[in-house]
């Protein structure tokens, strides 16, 4: 089981990536788009162009998990567009994109002063 912690280290690729693409594809993106190491234990989280689905991607030590969520109603309320937006997330606001809120579709709340400006 994937477990995220507050000891996560989050980065968000700002653009959409191609769903296609597995692992290798992946881990490539954070070696280019993002200058991270793919091995380093932190967690790097995709979206597709709709914004209907999120990949997770971390390295532990093991292996790779590589975790595919599609929101089955609604689409991505808000993604970060800049750095800055994407350095303030939390991992307890990560996990809110994941768990649908009542109405069923994901969003993130406001809870930081990046995200209450750009929703």
């Amino acid at each position: 089981m994937l477990q995220i912690t507050p000891q996560h280290r989050l980065w968000f690729a700002l653009d959409a990536v191609d769903f296609r693409r597995g692992i290798d594809g992946l881990s490539a993106l954070c070696r280019q788009q993002l200058d991270q190491d793919p091995f380093s234990g932190h967690l790097f989280i995709f979206r597709n162009r709709r914004g209907t689905a999120i990949k997770l991607l971390v390295y532990d030590g093991n292996g790779y998990w590589l975790c595919h969520k599609r929101f089955s109603i609604g689409r991505l309320q808000w993604w970060p567009r800049t750095v800055a937006q994407a350095g303030t997330i939390r991992a307890v606001e990560l996990l809110l994109i994941l768990i649908p809120s009542i109405t069923g579709a994901p969003a993130l709340p406001a809870t930081s002063n990046s995200m209450s400006s750009a929703i």
